[in-house]
């Protein structure tokens, strides 16, 4: 039964879902047949040392589906071997911050009932991306869904998604150089969408004198974002500066800062106050990437950000139909009071 059922204790998928999904694919390979008993669930509780609750709930879920039966005094058994093949999605992030969050929840509510979702997480880290990439390509998802962010390596990145077959293949929020074959992507245009939207923020930012954007000097962020943001300076003749570290940056009136990262918006605006200037009249300040929190924050943090949203939304649509087109993702201005 070991073959049968498998539990990966990194997965950040719940323990009851990898029991089901383990089950239904041994139905779908055909080590699983009609009227073949399942281990009990006293033996997986102590196997994988986990919750009774856990695999009744895995069993109780196989039954409502008609897929297994169970017999009182006896245990569970196999039912229906009939099954709809249904998409199996390896699907990997770098974090699982608030906007990683809405992409995770509109791309598993667009997949509904139609696929099954191993998640895995490598904060941000390339040795351990690596390990999930070579660990599981040769496994029978029918979909890879990836995020590949990292703090630093990432130099055989091409080399290591290049064992992905490609029409599994579907690259979320940034494109890789040196992929071969077609393969999907839903992505950000990180250089264009910076230029864009402070293009149309212009006359918000003309009654600042100067803009700068905080860039923290190790950060997984493209750097095209800082191509488009010194695009936009120079062809609009404004005084800017690249910071790499908010703490030590003095602030002056007069200014704008663009923040890429959570943690410097809050010590942005802990400076801001101390000083006594009001934010949106004294000191601009523009958030990327869209929070709930940012819509009341001061009153209103202005933003520009990626639909979330639309990204999970249109990778679960590639999952489904097996797409293979390469779409940017919308990408937006939200001018609130903090500008």
């Amino acid at each position: 039964m070991n073959q049968i059922i498998q539990i990966n204790e990194h997965s950040k998928t719940p323990k009851y879902k990898q029991i089901i999904q383990s089950i239904l694919t041994s139905i779908e390979k055909g080590d699983l047949k009609e009227r073949d008993k399942l281990p009990s669930v006293n033996r997986l509780l102590i196997q994988f040392d986990i919750s009774r609750d856990t695999v009744v709930k895995a069993y109780e879920e196989l039954k409502e589906i008609g897929i297994i039966e169970s017999v009182p005094g006896k245990g569970y058994y196999v039912k229906n071997i009939h099954l709809e093949r249904k998409a199996k999605v390896f699907l990997l992030f770098n974090k699982l911050s608030a906007h990683k969050q809405i992409i995770y929840n509109a791309f598993a509510n667009a997949l509904g009932e139609q696929a099954s979702i191993d998640f895995f997480i490598y904060h941000n880290n390339y040795r351990l991306f690596k390990e999930w990439i070579l660990e599981n390509k040769d496994r029978d998802y029918t979909h890879f869904v990836i995020i590949a962010h990292f703090l630093d390596g990432g130099a055989d990145l091409k080399e290591v998604i290049n064992q992905i077959p490609k029409q599994k293949l579907i690259l979320l929020d940034k494109k890789i150089d040196g992929i071969i074959g077609e393969y999907a992507a839903v992505y950000q245009d990180f250089e264009k969408d910076i230029y864009n939207a402070l293009t149309e923020a212009l006359d918000l930012l003309q009654k600042y004198q100067k803009i700068k954007i905080i860039f923290p000097e190790y950060s997984y962020h493209a750097r095209e974002i800082l191509t488009g943001f010194k695009r936009f300076c120079s062809e609009y003749a404004f005084d800017f500066r690249i910071v790499s570290d908010i703490e030590q940056e003095p602030i002056a009136k007069q200014e704008v800062y663009i923040n890429l990262m959570e943690d410097d918006l809050v010590i942005l605006i802990k400076k801001v106050k101390n000083l006594g200037y009001k934010v949106g009249k004294d000191v601009g300040i523009i958030s990327y990437n869209e929070t709930p929190l940012k819509e009341i924050l001061l009153n209103g943090i202005t933003v520009v950000s990626t639909d979330f949203e639309k990204l999970g939304e249109t990778a679960a649509r590639m999952v489904l139909e097996n797409g293979r087109e390469h779409i940017a993702n919308p990408f937006y201005l939200v001018v609130r009071n903090s500008l």
